[in-house]
């Protein structure tokens, strides 16, 4: 997938259809717009995990120094009832702490931490304490989690596959030393032989995400999925947060691991199975029925049943996530599909993230322009069609990693919406789904800024309705007339949700003084499997013709300024942007903003590391489906730049390997030759993203200018 360009997927069923109500419109006055300074001094919360006593939640705050263009991330704690203020449990000295995770009987945290100078597995009282370093290994430890019993902590780190079957010291020491000669040498060249090569933002070489096993004390490690077969999910599509876990007798692990062949260009990862003292680069493998992809297992409290998020479709990564259940003996092998968890396809909701509730699972989904939580009954016959009960939780806003309480039935969860980032909430049962905040974290902040409720709005397409979203600037006067920035989101499999992002943040683009719209057209998830289904091989035919009647919606409306429209987007979005500039609906915008977009299929495919989505969206290889691959590349109507002559600013980054940066030259060139007002930003230090704090806001400094050079701000 081509990572979308969203808010973070946090929301509820609450959708706001009207404006800001007279008290609201009163108290607004007292309050200022929100700056680009104000996107870096939120605290950026994540990571809540519930105590098993249910008393208590840990979490991580992340505060970015813009000044100093860095950011450090520390652990908190906040009782779940809400009544004492949240203490700050860890000091990074400016690091980052961050993924913590409660011990089985409550007593120590286990974390990640950098505070020694690389990523490394720490462990702290949970009463508060000096932290103590778990893991020391050369190569570094993430994701950790506990044992069952407690004895064992398993974490994920990148080697060089060629030293994993030998004893730990020796392969560590061997690790260490080939990273330290190729941070030496003189000569910088890489030699491949096998794709992935280089992923996202990185170059993979010869490394791969192996799976370890610690004992509690430190005193043993070793490397359980020896080989050269990453045990770890290399791409974020199909991880759903937890992607390995401890069978219920702590003897083995159970783990998402990436296709044994083919990865770049196949989705079937697996669910395999290892014990902790595994030496053998062959693994057990649970799911090998299922030729498309299968991830995150999680077992039963109980532990006589094991669950996974499995697809249908091989090859197709935006196909339905479904819930299968598996039961099982205590050492996490399994003995049969359980036919009473028949879930797999009956609900139209895809499975985002999910846990075990007590004997049900409950998790999250896209539903409607929101995330949100949802119920799947237990023990439902196999003929019956099993109910899915949405927008669990009396908490507002959008809802995310959720963790659960199995002495208390608890819950803490992160919620937020367009106008407030993520915060930690407690809810004690699921049964008066009552929600106590208890985060609290950018509260002061957020009473300072005017930001204004979006709406969600129904427009008329073709085979129904499209969702979007509108977005009203502070101080809006519905007798003036005022500019509109029409946002794409990227994906395509993705959607504008009534939640939170540090990147494309909405609610900044209004308080510059625009009306912003952000559809969600053909191909957007929520909105059943049909429609995003329906973008596939056809990027430019309905989900185009469903933007430009979303465009037709917003010039209808009394308080818009025709004259002042301008769009963006990135990723997918940005490739929209392309095919606006080339087709009859440029005129109709003042001014188009590109960010690592696509526009070229053709030279698209051979560059970019996941080959299975182009292969997937223009249905085979370049030379057996050429026909595809022209039909809707914006490049092949590139003489249309220079007819409509749409200035168009193109921001492209070097170390985006999803849309590589040739896409950003190609376009350029294009647009430069036929004498087309452009700009061209780029950032060598960035990926797909732009995400260190100046660079960012330089990045908002140059998309803000280039608006209000073509369609310019305010109510006129």
């Amino acid at each position: 997938m081509y990572a979308a360009l969203r808010p973070v997927a946090l929301a509820s069923l609450v959708l706001f259809t009207g404006g800001l109500a007279a008290p609201a419109r009163l108290a607004a006055a007292d309050k200022r717009p929100m700056k680009i300074e104000d996107l870096y001094k939120f605290k950026r919360v994540a990571a809540p995990q519930i105590s098993p006593d249910g008393r208590r939640v840990v979490y991580q705050v992340g505060t970015v120094d813009l000044d100093a263009n860095k950011s450090t991330t520390a652990l908190w704690v906040a009782a779940t009832d809400g009544k004492t203020p949240p203490k700050q449990l860890t000091d990074p000295k400016g690091k980052r702490d961050a993924a913590p995770r409660w011990s089985p009987d409550g007593t120590k945290i286990l974390f990640e931490s950098s505070r020694s100078g690389s990523s490394q597995l720490w462990v702290v009282p949970a009463d508060g304490g000096e932290p103590k370093q778990l893991t020391d290994i050369s190569t570094g430890a993430s994701g950790g989690q506990w044992s069952p019993d407690g004895t064992h902590v398993a974490f994920v780190s990148s080697v060089f596959a060629e030293f994993s079957e030998k004893p730990f010291a020796e392969s560590d020491k061997l690790n260490k030393a080939k990273d330290e000669e190729i941070e030496k040498s003189p000569v910088k060249a890489k030699v491949f032989t096998k794709l992935f090569y280089r992923h996202w933002d990185e170059y993979v070489g010869d490394k791969r995400q192996h799976l370890f096993v610690i004992t509690a004390d430190g005193k043993d490690c070793r490397d359980v999925t020896p080989g050269e077969r990453d045990a770890n999910p290399t791409s974020s599509t199909f991880s759903s947060g937890d992607d390995f876990t401890f069978t219920p007798d702590s003897k083995h692990l159970v783990f998402t691991a990436v296709p044994e062949k083919d990865e770049a260009w196949s989705t079937n990862y697996e669910l395999c199975r290892v014990s902790i003292t595994n030496t053998s680069p062959k693994w057990e493998t649970l799911t090998t029925a299922n030729k498309a992809a299968d991830s995150g297992p999680k077992f039963s409290p109980d532990g006589k049943k094991l669950a996974w998020r499995a697809q249908k479709k091989a090859g197709y990564e935006a196909d339905l996530w479904s819930v299968v259940v598996a039961t099982v003996k205590p050492d996490g092998s399994v003995t049969g599909l359980d036919p009473a968890y028949a879930y797999a396809n009956s609900v139209d909701a895809s499975v985002n993230e999910f846990l075990w509730a007590g004997d049900r699972i409950m998790g999250t989904a896209d539903h409607q322009g929101v995330s949100t939580v949802f119920s799947l009954p237990t023990k439902v016959a196999m003929a019956a069609k099993p109910s899915i009960v949405l927008g669990y939780f009396d908490v507002p806003g959008s809802k995310s990693s959720l963790s659960y309480s199995v002495e208390t039935g608890g819950f803490a969860l992160l919620s937020a919406s367009i106008t407030a980032p993520p915060e930690v909430y407690a809810v004690f049962n699921d049964i008066d789904r009552a929600a106590v905040k208890v985060s609290k974290a950018n509260d002061t902040l957020l009473a300072e800024l005017d930001l204004p409720k979006p709406e969600s709005v129904k427009v008329k397409i073709e085979d129904g309705e499209m969702q979007m979203w509108v977005l009203k600037p502070p101080g809006f006067d519905p007798k003036k007339k005022w500019p509109v920035v029409y946002l794409v989101h990227g994906g395509p499999q993705g959607a504008w949700e009534d939640g939170w992002s540090y990147r494309w943040n909405p609610s900044l683009w209004a308080a510059r003084g625009y009306v912003v719209a952000l559809p969600n057209p053909r191909g957007s998830t929520g909105f059943g499997q049909k429609f995003v289904d329906e973008i596939t091989g056809d990027w430019g035919g309905k989900c185009y013709r469903d933007l430009v009647a979303g465009l037709d919606y917003v010039e209808k409306l009394p308080y818009v300024d025709k004259d002042r429209i301008a769009s963006a987007g990135a990723s997918f979005g940005g490739y929209m942007m392309n095919w606006f500039a080339v087709n009859d609906i440029a005129p109709r915008f003042k001014c188009l903003i590109t960010h690592c977009s696509v526009w070229n299929f053709e030279s698209m495919w051979g560059t970019t590391d996941e080959l299975w989505f182009d292969e997937w969206e223009h249905g085979g290889l370049p030379w057996e489906k050429p026909g595809k691959y022209a039909e809707f590349s914006p490049h092949k109507k590139a003489g249309n730049l220079g007819k409509h002559k749409t200035p168009m600013l193109v921001i492209h980054n070097d170390l985006d390997f999803r849309c590589p940066i040739g896409q950003g030259h190609e376009l350029f060139s294009a647009l430069q030759r036929q004498g087309v007002p452009s700009r061209m930003v780029n950032f060598p230090d960035e990926g797909h993203w732009v995400l260190k704090p100046k660079n960012g806001a330089y990045w908002h400094n140059e998309v803000f200018g280039w608006l209000a050079k073509y369609a310019p701000p305010g109510g006129k």
